[in-house]
């Protein structure tokens, strides 16, 4: 593809059985030859090639002449507009960005843990923050505290993009892997700093729409939402749901969640201005509820509702709105991790996410995963989320700044 910079990507995604088939399918369609300056090289490989996951990257490395490839496992795997899931799948993507600085480090527990602030993190990883656009993180999430070292990045790279996500594997096993350049790792974080003439902009669909009204929060401690609006929050919840139209109703019943907003001083809050939530536990007895944060009075909340056709408005909504801050410019390329819960089991369909972002965007060379757990910013923090997809654009340094909301 060729974008208004003069920069080149190709993506594709094989679905053939056998890993070495599959990377030869993706390297014919990408048209890869060594020594014609491919930046970077991503790969997202499912489990069922795992044990082919080495010679995928020596031969990657031999064919391409990438100077940095990555990538990690996927119980689920992504390419441009096609979604596959629990089955055989391999996506490539190539790119040559004229200007960009990549620099990659594999990020292990040990050094979360013993860098002790962001200035620890940054010495560790050695990468300057004045060479920092973003960073790209892919992460094992059973062998390293990734909310951790997410607020680490924040610290010690401030106002840098965050985006990313959480390898999976195969169903069940609490093992995946991430890849960098030659080697194939068990645990820790692929994390590729961004730099140069390039960055990142991120789209963050948790998928959710606000249901009733916003209220203030009067009443929390810990992770336990007492009363809002000086009413139990318990009571507020069952009356939000008892005024909905019956067909809302019915599709909010077992989808409810929580929204934190994120700017205090918004007149109005919409989708996309809140952190999401799970709602976890209910106290009848003194209306409180218990959710997957921490609430602090004064806050605004607003509960939410979650199905297929909420994330799909959700997302159309935020492409929309991201097609419109680019002003005509073409992302590059882009890094897409959907949640496992997404997929058919949440549209009833194949391909939605990366249908939708080729809909809206165009055909944008696009590789990712299912991922479990989601990593980017709402209202200019980062968190960790789930049923989320977290969209990495890769674009010319110049239109970083260009707002969101239209």
């Amino acid at each position: 593809m060729q974008s208004d910079t003069t920069a080149t990507s190709q993506a594709y995604i094989s679905r053939l059985a056998n890993w070495e088939d599959a990377l030869e399918e993706a390297l014919a369609a990408t048209d890869a030859r060594a020594g014609t300056g491919v930046d970077f090289a991503l790969v997202f490989a499912s489990y069922h090639h795992r044990e082919g996951y080495e010679q995928i990257l020596a031969r990657l490395r031999e064919r391409t002449g990438a100077r940095v490839i990555a990538g990690c496992s996927g119980q689920g795997i992504i390419g441009t507009s096609r979604e596959i899931e629990g089955e055989p799948a391999l996506s490539l993507l190539l790119a040559r960005l004229p200007g960009i600085q990549i620099e990659p480090v594999h990020v292990s527990q040990p050094a979360i843990a013993a860098a002790g602030g962001g200035e620890g993190l940054v010495a560790a990883i050695g990468i300057p923050p004045t060479s920092v656009n973003a960073w790209v993180i892919l992460a094992d999430p059973f062998h390293l505290e990734v909310e951790r070292m997410v607020g680490l990045l924040e610290e010690g790279y401030p106002t840098r993009p965050v985006v990313g996500g959480l390898a999976s594997g195969a169903p069940g096993a609490p093992n995946t892997h991430v890849f960098l350049n030659g080697a194939v790792y068990d645990e820790g974080a692929v994390a590729l700093a961004i730099g140069g003439d390039w960055t990142v902009r991120t789209l963050v669909s948790q998928g959710a729409t606000p249901i009733g009204d916003p209220w203030t929060i009067t009443g929390a401690h810990d992770n336990i939402l007492e009363s809002v609006g000086g009413r139990p929050a318990y009571d507020v919840l069952a009356e939000t749901v008892e005024g909905l139209e019956p067909d809302v109703r019915r599709r909010a019943v077992t989808n409810l969640l929580i929204g934190l907003a994120m700017d205090e001083y918004r007149e109005s809050h919409a989708r996309g201005d809140f952190l999401i939530r799970n709602l976890i536990g209910v106290d009848r007895e003194s209306g409180a509820l218990a959710i997957s944060a921490y609430p602090r009075a004064g806050q605004t909340v607003q509960f939410q509702m979650r199905d297929g056709q909420a994330a799909d408005e959700e997302l159309v909504e935020m492409l929309r709105n991201e097609q419109t801050a680019l002003g005509g410019s073409t992302p590059a390329a882009a890094i897409l991790c959907s949640c496992n819960g997404r997929g058919v089991g949440l549209f009833g369909q194949p391909d939605h996410d990366a249908r939708r972002i080729s809909e809206e965007l165009g055909p944008v060379p696009l590789a990712g995963f299912f991922c479990n757990g989601e990593i980017g910013p709402v209202g200019g923090r980062t968190f960790l989320h789930g049923f989320t997809a977290s969209l990495a654009l890769f674009v010319p340094k110049r239109l970083a700044a260009r707002p969101i909301r239209i």
